[in-house]
């Protein structure tokens, strides 16, 4: 392996898609096989692997990969498990249905007893995330016997478990189960994460920062999109005014010397209420476009 290639983890399974859809807005085409663990990318720079998020920090640590994505969910069980850490390089907000945080919740039966962490008092506990759940249980000082689950976790109470600690975007899959949420365990989302070894190699570093600045750049262009337009001098502060922008709206003067263009970022949300009262403002020439990158 050539000296400047960069091994990077590419989280396998629920986060795989949206990990491959933030490259692409980052600038990077990731192209995956269903038959094969190594994507092709089209940075020659990266040689980039399939690995299960729960896996990742462990081959990271190891040097096995120079950099990974994971979550704080799976990060916090391997640090717990090994004591073993891993560097932070980037906190990215995404999840395989929305850019927000999950949620691992402990979450028991709607018509159980249990309505606080302290009733669970000599319970048993179904969860992947084993070690993060103890040191939870540890912290309030209530003795849980705490189980691994291989998955279907909402499934087990009450009859294999008396509670589960499992992860959730919107709820709805507890709520299917007749489970009710107690409390909140741990919120997670993706990290760039990369260790020491890598950070000391000063080309691997650099990459390592260039990926993260782009990846950090593809998050805050999510949602968002650009605004041009052209308005009158007479009304350009009625027209700013009407603006939510990211700082300032850029203007510029045109070369009729009565009129100037607006530029600016705005939330997508907010477009289909903000046009017509541009246009009722006198705003012309209203031009909107995606965004795949803002820098800030």
């Amino acid at each position: 392996m050539a000296d400047n290639t960069l091994r990077l983890g590419i989280p396998k399974g629920s986060l795989q898609d949206s990990t491959v859809q933030l490259f692409a807005h980052a600038g990077f085409n990731i192209y995956t096989s269903s038959r094969s663990y190594f994507p092709t990318i089209d940075d020659p720079e990266i040689e980039c692997t399939l690995i299960r998020a729960q896996e990742m920090a462990r081959y990271v640590t190891d040097a096995a990969l120079d950099a990974g994505l994971t979550g704080q969910d799976w990060i916090a069980e391997h640090q717990a498990a090994t004591g073993d850490t891993v560097v932070d390089i980037a906190d990215l907000v995404y999840s395989k249905q929305s850019f927000r945080k999950v949620r691992w919740v402990l979450a028991a039966p709607e018509d159980s007893k249990y309505r606080t962490p302290q009733d669970l008092a000599g319970a048993t506990i179904a969860t992947e995330l084993v070690r993060v759940t103890e040191a939870y249980f540890n912290r309030l000082e209530v003795p849980v016997k705490v189980e691994f689950s291989w998955g279907a976790t909402e499934v087990k109470p009450p009859l294999l478990a008396d509670a589960i600690v499992e992860a959730t975007e919107t709820g709805s899959t507890l709520r299917a189960n007749r489970l009710r949420i107690i409390d909140t365990v741990i919120e997670s989302n993706p990290q760039l994460i990369a260790n020491t070894v890598a950070l000391e190699d000063e080309w691997k570093r650099t990459k390592i920062e260039n990926i993260a600045l782009l990846l950090r750049a593809a998050m805050e262009a999510q949602g968002r999109v650009g605004l041009m337009l052209n308005a009158r001098r007479a009304d350009l502060d009625t027209v700013v005014g009407l603006l939510p922008a990211l700082h300032r709206p850029t203007v510029a003067a045109l070369s009729d010397e009565g009129w100037v263009s607006v530029t600016t970022i705005i939330e997508e949300s907010s477009v289909r209420e903000l046009i017509p009262k541009l246009k009722a403002a006198r705003a012309e020439g209203i031009v909107e476009y995606p965004l795949n990158k803002i820098v800030l």
